[in-house]
């Protein structure tokens, strides 16, 4: 099984909740995280001002929040595939919540 080990190196705000995530092997993804915004974890990011919170994790080289929620760099990396199927985990962990 081959993992590919991906770096976030830079990101930007371009909306809320939307971010421009670059990558050390110069690729980028636009990624809007609402439809992912739910559960323990990941819902109070559904805050702007802490969503806005979000920065780098200099050991992980991935995305990072104060309340300890974040994302692998392989799945932003890799969001056209693997978005959907978070945002679909995300819809059963809002069922459960309720």
């Amino acid at each position: 099984m081959n993992h590919q080990i991906h770096k976030v190196s830079h990101f930007e705000r371009v909306a809320v909740f939307t971010l421009r995530v670059e990558f050390a092997d110069d690729s980028a993804q636009v990624i809007d995280f609402r439809p992912v915004l739910t559960g323990e974890l990941y819902g109070p990011l559904r805050d702007p001002s802490l969503f806005d919170q979000v920065q780098i994790d200099p050991e992980a080289h991935t995305l990072v929040w104060p309340n300890g929620a974040d994302f692998d760099p392989a799945i932003l990396h890799n969001w056209p595939e693997a978005g959907p199927e978070l945002e679909a985990l995300a819809r059963s962990w809002a069922v459960r919540t309720k």
